[in-house]
């Protein structure tokens, strides 16, 4: 048997950072938005674990988030889970839309489901990466503290239009950026919807380049989660194409998109 489930892409509609922890990591709050951006995970039984990966580049294969979720849940079944694992990339990596950790997610349920394993799934995703929990279950959700404690909201009937400039920035590089910026100078900064953007610009600046072309073109574009894509609202699909078509980079149109499990 087979298990192929799509891992569905993330917006920040808005992230405020609001200060640095004692352990390193930052409390911030956010609305995370499922969209129906996403790649693919194919699961089936092996005798011994593979990954194989298509669609667009990733680095560091025997790093990745799906092998680190079926570790995770080898650890808590107390046994191994040999799989043959396939992972269809859809989702830029490094552009904030939270590719690698819905993958992990995406595995961890799917793999649950293949060998039969009774596990508290929100426990292990917390253990992979903040952004992993939101993934168990999608639609919207304000994301507290280290962005793990969810609190649902309703999904609005939303559009947008995506832009990625065809660079990856890596979260944790982000954030200590955002540590060495003097926060009492930088006031009108912390006004944007996404409280990273400034620090995001400062570590590549092709971002700033890549900002200031989107919005000459009319709609206000902002940064999700520590970068690099950028996306706008939009009225309706029909929109969202017309936006995009202009552009001569990577781009997606994707619709907001609703739970999948409770």
């Amino acid at each position: 048997m087979t298990i192929v489930l799509p891992a569905r892409a993330k917006l920040n509609l808005d992230l405020a950072v609001l200060r640095r922890r004692d352990d390193g990591f930052h409390d911030v709050r956010t609305t995370l938005q499922a969209i129906d951006l996403h790649d693919l995970v194919s699961l089936t039984p092996a005798d011994k674990t593979s990954l194989t990966i298509s669609g667009l580049a990733v680095e560091n294969t025997k790093d990745n988030s799906v092998l680190k979720a079926l570790a995770a849940l080898e650890e808590a079944a107390r046994k191994k889970l040999p799989t043959e694992i396939h992972l269809h990339k859809q989702i830029p990596a490094g552009a904030g839309m939270g590719g690698a950790s819905s993958d992990a997610a995406t595995a961890l349920r799917g793999l649950a489901a293949l060998h039969h394993v009774t596990a508290d799934l929100k426990t292990i995703a917390a253990q992979i990466g903040a952004d992993v929990p939101f993934f168990l279950t999608g639609g919207a959700a304000i994301g507290e503290q280290r962005g793990d404690h969810l609190t649902p909201v309703p999904t609005q009937q939303l559009w947008f239009a995506i832009a990625w400039p065809g660079f990856e920035l890596l979260t944790k590089d982000v954030y200590r950026a955002w540590d060495k910026i003097d926060q009492s100078s930088i006031q009108s900064w912390n006004d944007s919807p996404n409280h990273l953007t400034h620090a995001a610009m400062s570590i590549e600046p092709r971002l700033q380049e890549f900002a200031n072309a989107l919005n000459r073109l009319g709609p206000t574009w902002q940064m999700t989660g520590s970068g690099s894509a950028y996306f706008c609202h939009c009225a309706d699909e029909a929109l969202a194409r017309n936006i995009t078509s202009e552009l001569k980079v990577w781009t997606a149109v994707a619709q907001a998109i609703g739970p999948w499990a409770e």
